[in-house]
């Protein structure tokens, strides 16, 4: 196997030094893990849109009663400590510890009533708009793989999907598994030491050309053996690989050194901390995410922190909420300055929501009946909400909204019809990307 490899960081637990590394190919039968990440397009599907979508996913299941559908009316076992505040919009508030979201209401919409969760730790369904159950074989593909799929990218030195999470040996989420579109789908993920990863340092030029062609000649031997011919058309996709190493276009977009120091104080620092059993709070994550839609990326995906908090409820929100506000809101404003919030979705959401009773350890549990999202840009109508809860803040009893809307919301920001459009399984069978009767959230398109 051919690696560019950066610096060492940690241990793995097998005592082997951990090293973030970007592969360029194996010399074994599994094929070119990077060649098969970019093999995103064919000639006759690439799109012509420069429209993206920025996912913030939430693992462990946000409480949505103390960020954005606050109960002062409820007994107190119920409501809990915090207290609302108003927007600049009439009428709409939030938590008090999201002030720098409630200045800009205007920009985004908060949906209060979102059904159809189960109660388990997976993104699979935040990642595909999908049970992860029935699954057709190969599995259902992600929301960024199916954009890879369809709509590629312009440029052949970026991946169509980055998914900008960290690679944790104990987090229980499953960003990134392969489905039925196959592995060349799946998100470039260039988490850990990103810069040194991607720079070819003593490796030249010349010597990454000799390696190009030794893995062309075994892969010409790989062709004569397949019979399938699964191997045919492979060397555009392996040019792809080598043309992200050659090209600074990606390692640009992904070096925050060009930014002023100015804006990476705004997005704020969060910390590198991990978070139970999910992910660190990387703010900069914010900022990579909104420099790689301006490069041309269409599809990225990032987690933040995690928010299972079966205890201390308020006494953990009062440290994640601060820094989810501060980074959340300059990604809004930073894409709106820059002329991009138009053509950029902005969505954050987590698996599930909490239970309304705070229980004996000062937590709320896992409440699977109704959940929030937050969208921002896009084109969509915003400064609104969507639908309510009832007085405990435990069922939708206006405009329940599903996952499978959300979808097709988010499809229909990047110019597909989900109705129509089909991508097809391992057996060759048409699946449309969201089910029967599933449209795009009329109160937002």
């Amino acid at each position: 196997m051919f690696t560019i490899e950066g610096k060492s960081c940690n241990h793995f637990c097998d005592g082997l030094p951990r090293r973030n590394f970007l592969k360029i190919g194996s010399l074994g039968l599994g094929g070119l893990s990077l060649t098969q990440l970019l093999r995103a397009e064919t000639a006759d599907k690439i799109g012509n849109s420069n429209k993206s979508v920025i996912m913030v996913y939430l693992p462990g299941g946000p409480p949505h009663q103390d960020m954005y559908d606050l109960k002062l009316d409820a007994p107190v076992e119920i409501r809990g400590e915090f207290r609302p505040i108003s927007t600049n919009i009439p009428g709409i508030q939030i938590c008090e510890h999201l002030p720098h979201l409630a200045k800009l209401a205007d920009k985004f919409a908060i949906i209060r009533s979102m059904v159809g969760a189960k109660d388990r730790h997976e993104s699979f369904q935040c990642m595909t708009g999908r049970l992860n159950e029935r699954n057709p074989p190969g599995g259902w593909p992600e929301f960024g793989s199916v954009i890879s799929k369809l709509q590629g990218t312009h440029d052949p030195t970026l991946a169509s999907y980055v998914n900008l999470s960290p690679k944790m040996k104990h987090m229980p989420y499953n960003f990134g598994k392969s489905s039925f579109l196959g592995h060349a789908h799946t998100p470039f993920n260039p988490s850990g030491n990103i810069k040194e990863d991607m720079v070819l340092g003593s490796i030249t030029t010349q010597r990454l050309a000799d390696r190009k062609a030794l893995l062309s000649s075994i892969d010409h031997f790989r062709r004569e053996l397949d019979s399938s011919g699964a191997m045919e058309g492979f060397d555009s996709f392996q040019e792809r690989a080598f043309d992200i190493l050659t090209s600074s276009k990606m390692l640009d977009a992904l070096d925050l050194s060009s930014e002023s120091t100015k804006l990476r104080e705004r997005y704020g620092k969060g910390t590198d901390k991990e978070q139970g059993d999910a992910a660190p709070r990387l703010n900069e994550q914010f900022l990579l995410a909104r420099r790689l839609v301006e490069a041309g990326v269409r599809v990225v995906t990032l987690s933040y922190s995690f928010w299972d908090w079966h205890g201390n409820n308020f006494k953990i929100a009062k440290q994640n909420l601060p820094d989810f506000d501060q980074a959340l809101s300059t990604l809004i404003e930073d894409l709106d300055d820059r002329g991009m919030l138009d053509n950029t979705t902005v969505i954050a959401w987590g698996e599930f929501g909490r239970t309304p009773k705070i229980n004996k350890d000062g937590g709320r549990d896992h409440w699977p009946n109704v959940s929030c999202a937050l969208l921002a840009g896009g084109g969509m109508r915003t400064g609104q909400i969507i639908g309510a809860t009832d007085r405990l803040g435990g069922e939708a009893v206006q405009r329940p909204v599903t996952f499978q809307e959300v979808f097709s919301t988010l499809y229909h920001n990047l110019g597909m019809n989900a109705s129509t459009t089909t991508v097809r399984d391992a057996t060759g069978r048409p699946h449309y990307l969201v089910d029967d009767g599933y449209q795009p959230i009329k109160e937002l398109v």
